[in-house]
């Protein structure tokens, strides 16, 4: 016999006549086959870890799709994809042309919204709220969102928002921080049982309409609850955005949360439940080490992560190095992420100069301009962040970075194609939307010494600056040791050919070499993408009968585009080949697959040179 739950759900109408028995070993399996699954993947495992039982809880009392579940970043949508008729495919999660690691509309209806980047679930469950009272359609409309997620100023914004709306709207905060003491986790489960119950919130009604012609009576009676309720909860801040604020409880604990649920589905306006959870519940190195556990490749669950094997260093290593080397070289150096240490390399540096390192939180308009205030103030601020979190932060890197011409200098990592995290973490778009700012120098370095020298060189910059390089190891050149600058605006020529002159930027140089012996092509490391080498693009368009441009970049208003404008700019007309990332979003997978399917591995690019020559 069969005892498996997991096995008896093929979708979430499915728990509505388990038991609650039956409901506490469906979160159990849930995890067991999230660790199995992640494990051969590779993904995001903690944070899923800890959201199986609010899951369960979610599509046990809501009645999804017609109820709207908007999940914040993505990170904890495992259990969800498991629940919705997905369980089968998550052997593909993240793989190419299989599942994808966040919520994506066009996979299924049950993914409401798109999420990959943090902070966007109260504004866009708000906006679905909102459409269904227009509409006069009923359903519930949930947003779960993490406390890191709440460091952003845009969750506030829609707080600010929904507050004054009588949307009926249900804030779900996971508090994956804080542990539940006995004091918050027994007493706190009941009175929120008790304030999300119908008699608690009719009596309230109740008494502001018998009250509401004593007006001095009925601020008094709304005081006294206040108080009570403050004494009670910590809810105080959600209050006065005007949410029902009902919690903290406890986020593992399945009876609570249905109870709770079950309550709040029956209340109207905004509603705000704040439950604490473990980031890696049940298993115990990701309890141990949750951030380590954050994101994973593939792994031995009985033996946990490896410790990595030696290598080449990635380029994100190779950064926090030159950062900590510079740091020691220059005490004005400060050291700012929005939330992604780790991830961004700044161990090291926190460690060695942990009164230089600054860790804003998940609020990227908030760094750009904090490192602004630095700058104006005599510091020299290195702002260390994915290229795709610094669209987020576009305003303030104009308004309050560039128009002053600051000397901020942007460590912009992931650019290019990121692989498994897929379109919302590609860094598709940063050579377009940074080189038409005024006063920006924008570089890209095509292998690990490069990248150290480019650092050096926009950090000793005057005014703003970006060096962007892509996720992964290099092709392994020697490092220098020394923090040596090179000349601003100058590339390099790194092979004379013939007829055929190839402009590469950044990641491709080294693909271009291969097609450059191939085709005795000329091939130009460009190094900058603003300010452009006017000379070496003069040199090789009078010397050459066709001319390419390659990038790890979308085309449009790229590096290329650069060249072009010098080239008409100079008034020379030469027949131009623009290669890079096509017009539209390029898929999760494997990175060397989606290059090549993009035509920018050493093959496609041959190909493309040669029909265009042949043209």
């Amino acid at each position: 016999m069969n005892d498996s739950v997991l096995d008896r759900v093929g979708d979430p109408a499915d728990l509505k006549s388990l038991s609650r028995a039956e409901l506490k070993q469906l979160a159990g399996e849930l995890r067991e086959f999230i660790i199995a699954t992640v494990a051969k993947t590779g993904g995001h495992l903690a944070s899923n870890l800890g959201v199986c039982e609010l899951t369960v809880a979610l599509h046990a009392v809501f009645d999804a799709p017609t109820d709207k579940i908007v999940w914040d970043v993505g990170h904890q949508t495992y259990a969800h994809k498991i629940l919705t008729g997905r369980r089968e495919r998550m052997a593909t999660l993240r793989q190419t042309d299989g599942l994808s690691g966040f919520p994506k509309r066009e996979e299924s209806e049950y993914d409401a919204f798109v999420a990959g980047h943090s902070s966007t679930s109260i504004s866009a469950a708000l906006g679905m709220a909102t459409a269904a009272k227009l509409k006069g359609e009923d359903y519930r409309t949930v947003a779960v969102i993490g406390d890191g997620a709440m460091t952003a100023g845009m969750a506030f914004e829609a707080l600010n928002n929904a507050g004054a709306m009588d949307a009926n709207l249900l804030v779900i905060l996971n508090d994956n921080e804080m542990s539940i003491s006995p004091n918050v986790g027994a007493l706190n489960a009941y009175l929120t049982k008790l304030l999300s119950g119908r008699f608690y919130n009719a009596v309230r009604r109740g008494s502001e309409k018998v009250l509401a012609p004593f007006p001095p009576i009925l601020e008094l009676a709304k005081k006294a609850e206040e108080h009570v309720k403050g004494m009670m909860t910590p809810g105080t801040l959600f209050e006065e955005f005007g949410f029902n604020y009902l919690g903290p409880i406890d986020g593992h604990d399945v009876d609570a949360l249905i109870a709770t649920l079950t309550n709040i589905k029956k209340l109207s306006g905004p509603q705000f439940l704040h439950i604490v959870t473990q980031k890696g519940k049940g298993y115990a190195p990701a309890e141990e080490n949750p951030c380590g556990y954050h994101g994973v490749g593939k792994f031995d669950p009985a033996a946990g992560l490896s410790a990595k094997a030696g290598g080449k260093p990635t380029y994100t290593e190779v950064f926090g190095q030159w950062l900590s080397d510079m740091a020691a070289a220059d005490d004005a150096l400060v050291g700012i992420t929005p939330a992604m240490g780790e991830g961004s390399g700044l161990t090291d540096f926190a460690a060695l100069f942990p009164e230089r390192y600054f860790d804003v939180g998940i609020a990227e308009q908030h760094a750009l301009t904090f490192a602004a205030g630095l700058a104006c103030a005599g510091m020299k601020p290195v702002v260390a962040i994915y290229s795709t979190f610094l669209q987020r932060a576009y305003d303030q890197l104009i308004h309050d970075v560039a128009l002053q011409n600051l000397p901020v200098t942007l460590a912009i990592d992931r650019g290019g194609l990121v692989g498994a995290d897929g379109p919302t973490h590609a860094g598709a778009y940063d050579l377009s939307f940074l080189r038409c700012v005024p006063n920006m120098l924008v570089a890209a370095p095509s292998d690990e010494a490069e990248c150290r020298m480019l650092l050096s060189t926009a950090y000793r910059h005057p005014g703003p600056s970006a060096v962007r390089y892509p996720r992964g190891v290099g092709p392994g050149a020697p490092l220098p040791e020394d923090l040596e600058p090179v000349p601003v605006g100058r590339g390099v020529l790194r092979r004379q050919g013939g007829k055929v002159a190839i402009l590469a930027f950044g990641s491709l140089v080294r693909p271009a070499l291969a097609v450059a012996e191939r085709l005795d092509a000329s091939l130009a490391d460009m190094r900058f993408v603003k300010p452009i080498d006017r000379e070496l693009i003069r040199q090789l368009a009078e010397s050459h009968d066709h001319l390419v441009t390659l990038e790890e970049n979308t085309v449009m208003g790229g590096a290329g585009s650069a060249v072009a404008e010098a080239l008409a700019d100079l008034g020379l007309a030469r027949p131009i080949l623009h290669l890079g990332l096509p017009d539209r979003f390029v898929e999760h997978g494997d990175p060397a697959v989606l290059l090549a399917r993009c035509g920018l591995d050493a093959d496609g690019i041959e190909r493309s040179v040669r029909r265009f020559i042949s043209e």
